[in-house]
Order: structure tokens, then C-alpha cells, then sequence
């Protein structure tokens, strides 16, 4: 039970849920108590006025007139002798005519008639309010002697030989029996609704741990987990209620192990690229200590240095990719393509002209719209981030430098059409088979063989590098056949695609 409230504070479920059923199932079973009480006490009331009006009614018969014409009780003992059967209860009544006559009692207060007693008790007190009519019993409380009394009074109209008599009856009775009754009525509910109370908080809170011992045991099960325990969540031991928070928990857990395959898969290809590397570095430089020519020596030392370029660039593209696969979000502006690929174009053009490549910029006001036939508007507006946008451009342009051959021609444009701009880098090289087009975007895929044979250099992650960085801005990467090729065939040609902005 003690484990049970644990934790139990202000947010959690188990509190809220017993803060809400507990008071409000007290709140209603006392509510019922009164409203039991009050009924109880009605019907007490009502059975204790029957009882009381019947010596009332015998008194109201037994009144007649005598020879004389005065008037009297017959048997004037048998209401006492009633009166006193009933044991346990003081019992008073009065027998008064009223004079003089009053026309319509119930406009006259009772205290302000005169009359002469026939029979009972002087001082009784009338009530505050007489009846209506003649016959009609009216009830009310009142004090005779230190004793509080329920008393009933009724009134009668009689005539004999011209003469017009009026008659007050009043009978009480102490209140004792019915304080008790009440009172062990009220005893008694408060022991019927204190068992019916224990016996709901008892079941509110089996009910409670009932229905949330399932979430207990997923959390323990999840704090019994090892670190390296992804394996997704049993949704079907738990209630419905929770099945969604479930499955969302379960699609989070299947993200967050993919997240990690893929890093796990990132590292050992990392790792992999870069021992070959070092180890062809090692054995030159093993070589070129023993190498005592000192020509070779030179010759030596130039590929350790161009394999100490390919080795910083392939480390530069892995940090480039470790960046695009993070979640952070950069920020984003208002960028125009022309300007940043223009950029790009100028940043890679000494290397294009040591490779004896054409690397050109096609400026978008050159350019005519396929459908209308119109010049491409001179800025072609996106929203992304400039940094992962120039990073994804720039691999797109070192791609075709690395791989379009010595001699082709590299061309740089950007355009708009409808709601879709674009950037695309196409080149006159070797080109690239068609069933090759997909998998050149895995990492450290390097485009197998090309349509003339050639099989592609490089660390195989600008492509992937550029998707990465394309997705993050909403933009997507597509290849096709670029500009023919002097000796036959196609190059290839990527385009960056990215939601259009429009500036009014």
C-alpha cells in the first residue's frame, strides 16, 4: 500500500484519479445520508401526526350536547384512558368552546380567542394558525410546562335548537419518541453510509491500482532494460488507453535504433576509408626511408602528399556528412540561387582549370522557360539555409569535376518554373549507366562502372553528402542525361530541386 502512494504527488494519474473519485464519492454519499435522513424524518413525522390526530378525531365524536343544551364528552374517560395507553409519551389535550362565535376562524390568531375550557389542560397552547374549515387538522410545535410538545388542533361548528357552537380541539404530545426514532434513524444511516463509504475508498483505490498496475510493470520492465536493449514495446499487455503512447514510444525507439545502425554503419565505413589511405601512406613512407635515389625519392613524396589531399578531403566530407545527419536545425533566410551557385562556380574554377576542365555559369536571364518560352526571372528566390545549400551545391560541382574526365565541359545554371526552382550542374563526360542513378547516393558508393568502362575515383559521399543537405531544406537531388559528349554518348546532369519563394 505504501508503494502504492509513492510518487503519487501533484501531475501524476494516481493523484489526479483519487483526488477526483475519493472526495467527490464522499461528497455523494453524504449527500445521500442527508437526503435520507430528511426522508426518514418526513416519514417519522408524518406516521407520528397519524398516530397523533387519532385521539384528536375521537375527541371531535365524542363532543354532544346534553339535555340541558351545554356541551360535553361522552365517555368522558375513554380519551384519557386512550391517551395514557401509549406509553413512553406525555400526552396533553383540550377541549374549549369558543365565545364568542367567530365567523371564519382561520382570519383570527389563535392566541387572541377567548373561550371556556370543557375539558383538559388550561394552558395548552393553540396553534399560531387555525384551519380553514371545520375538520381540517393543522400541526405544530409548541411548549406546555417546560416540555416541548407536537400538538394537532381542529375545530368544530355544532348547532342544536337554534344555537350556534364552536369547538376547539387541541391534543400533543412530548417529543421523545420521535427525537429517538430520528436519532437512531440517523445512527443508523451513519453506519449504514460509514460501511458503504470504506467499502467505496476500498474499491477506488483497487480500482486506481487495477488500472495502472500495467503502466507499473512497463516501467519497470523499461528501468530492467540494458543500455543496448531497442527492442520495441509489448503494446498488448497494456490498457487501450495507453496502446497510442505505446506505439509512439515503440516508433520512437525504432527511429532512435535506426539513428544508431546508421551511425554504428557511418563508422565502420569511416573507418574503413581511412585505414587504406593511411596504410598506403605508411608503406611510402617506409619506401622512401629506404629509397636512396633521390628522384624517387621526390616522386615518392609527391604521392604521399597528393594522398595526404585525397585523405583531408575524404575527412572533410565525413565531417560535412556527420553534420547533414544531425537533427539541428539551421537557420533559414531568403537565398537566390543565381548568387549561390554563382559562388559555388567561382569557388571550384581554379580546380576545374587544373584538370583542364570547362567549368562555365549559365546566368538564369540567359535562359528561356521550356513551357512559355519566356527568360527565367534574373533571381530565382528559395528559403533554406546558405551554408548547407552551398555545401550541397559545392559537392554537386566537385562530383562532376571528379568524375566528368579531363577536357569536359561543366555547366552551372539555375532557374525557376511554377511553384519549383532549381540548380543544376551539368557536364559532357563519361556519363553514368542509368541503372547506376539510385545507388550512387549510398555512402561511399563510388558509381561502379561508367558507360564507357571507366570505374569511378573518389571517397563515393559527395552525392550523399549533397542529398543529405538537399533533404534538410525540403529539396530533392535527380540525375539525367546531360550534354552529349564529343566522343559519343551523354554526360550527366544533377539537379537540386526546392520549393519556390515568392517575394511580392
Amino acid at each position: 500500500m505504501i508503494s502504492f502512494f509513492k510518487g503519487a504527488g501533484p501531475g501524476s494519474i494516481r493523484f489526479w484519479l483519487l483526488t477526483l473519485l475519493i472526495p467527490g464519492t464522499i461528497s455523494l454519499l453524504l449527500y445521500d445520508s442527508i437526503s435520507d435522513y430528511r426522508a426518514a424524518s418526513k416519514v417519522s413525522q408524518q406516521v407520528f401526526d397519524t398516530a397523533l390526530l387519532e385521539p384528536a378525531r375521537v375527541l371531535e365524536t365524542s363532543i354532544e350536547f346534553d339535555e340541558l343544551g351545554e356541551l360535553q364528552i361522552r365517555p368522558p374517560f375513554y380519551v384519557q384512558v386512550m391517551l395514557e395507553s401509549r406509553a413512553s409519551n406525555r400526552k396533553y389535550f383540550r377541549v374549549e368552546e369558543i365565545s364568542p362565535v367567530v365567523p371564519t376562524l382561520s382570519l383570527v390568531q389563535g392566541a387572541s380567542l377567548s373561550g371556556t375550557t370543557i375539558q383538559g389542560m388550561q394552558g395548552l397552547p393553540r396553534p399560531t394558525v387555525l384551519p380553514e374549515r371545520e375538520g381540517i387538522p393543522v400541526f405544530y410545535n409548541g411548549m406546555y410546562r417546560n416540555d416541548e410538545l407536537r400538538l394537532v388542533a381542529l375545530w368544530r361548528d355544532f348547532h342544536f335548537d337554534g344555537q350556534h357552537r364552536q369547538v376547539l380541539i387541541v391534543v400533543g404530545e412530548s417529543m421523545d419518541n420521535r427525537l429517538q426514532t430520528q436519532q437512531e434513524a440517523w445512527r443508523e444511516g451513519l453506519y449504514r453510509d460509514g460501511r458503504m463509504l470504506i467499502l467505496t475508498v476500498l474499491l477506488v483505490l483497487a480500482g486506481v491500482w487495477w488500472a495502472l498496475r500495467p503502466l507499473g510493470e512497463l516501467r519497470r520492465e523499461i528501468r530492467a532494460r540494458n543500455v543496448d536493449n531497442l527492442m520495441t514495446l509489448d503494446e498488448h499487455h497494456v490498457p487501450k488507453e495507453v496502446v497510442p503512447l505505446v506505439r509512439a514510444v515503440n516508433h520512437h525507439i525504432e527511429l532512435y535504433r535506426r539513428v544508431l545502425e546508421r551511425q554504428a554503419q557511418f563508422l565502420t565505413d569511416a573507418s574503413h576509408q581511412l585505414r587504406t589511405p593511411l596504410a598506403i601512406m605508411r608503406t611510402q613512407a617506409q619506401y622512401a626511408r629506404r629509397e636512396p635515389d633521390i628522384h624517387r625519392l621526390h616522386e615518392t613524396l609527391d604521392a604521399i602528399i597528393r594522398q595526404l589531399g585525397q585523405t583531408s578531403r575524404l575527412t572533410e566530407q565525413l565531417l560535412s556528412l556527420a553534420h547533414a545527419s544531425r537533427n539541428e536545425a539551421s537557420p533559414w533566410a531568403r537565398i537566390d540561387l543565381n548568387v549561390l551557385a554563382r559562388e559555388v562556380v567561382l569557388q571550384y574554377l581554379p580546380l576545374a582549370r587544373e584538370r583542364k576542365q570547362d567549368l562555365g555559369w549559365a546566368e538564369s536571364s540567359e535562359l528561356n522557360d521550356p513551357e512559355t518560352g519566356e527568360p527565367m526571372p534574373s533571381h530565382v528566390w528559395v528559403l533554406g539555409s546558405d551554408v548547407e545549400l552551398h555545401e550541397s551545391i559545392a559537392n554537386l560541382v566537385h562530383n562532376a569535376i571528379n568524375h566528368g574526365g579531363e577536357g569536359c565541359t561543366i555547366t552551372v545554371s539555375a532557374g525557376a518554373q511554377g511553384n519549383q526552382a532549381w540548380v543544376s550542374v551539368c557536364d559532357n563526360g563519361v556519363g553514368l549507366d542509368p541503372a547506376l542513378r539510385e545507388s550512387v547516393f549510398v555512402r561511399f558508393d563510388r558509381g561502379g562502372v561508367s558507360r564507357k568502362g571507366q570505374r569511378g575515383s573518389g571517397s563515393g559521399l559527395g552525392l550523399a553528402i549533397a542529398l543529405a543537405y538537399a533533404e534538410r531544406n525540403r529539396g530533392v537531388i535527380s540525375l539525367r542525361d546531360g550534354d552529349p559528349s564529343p566522343a559519343g554518348g551523354v554526360g550527366l546532369c544533377a539537379v537540386l530541386t526546392l520549393p519556390r519563394h515568392e517575394v511580392n
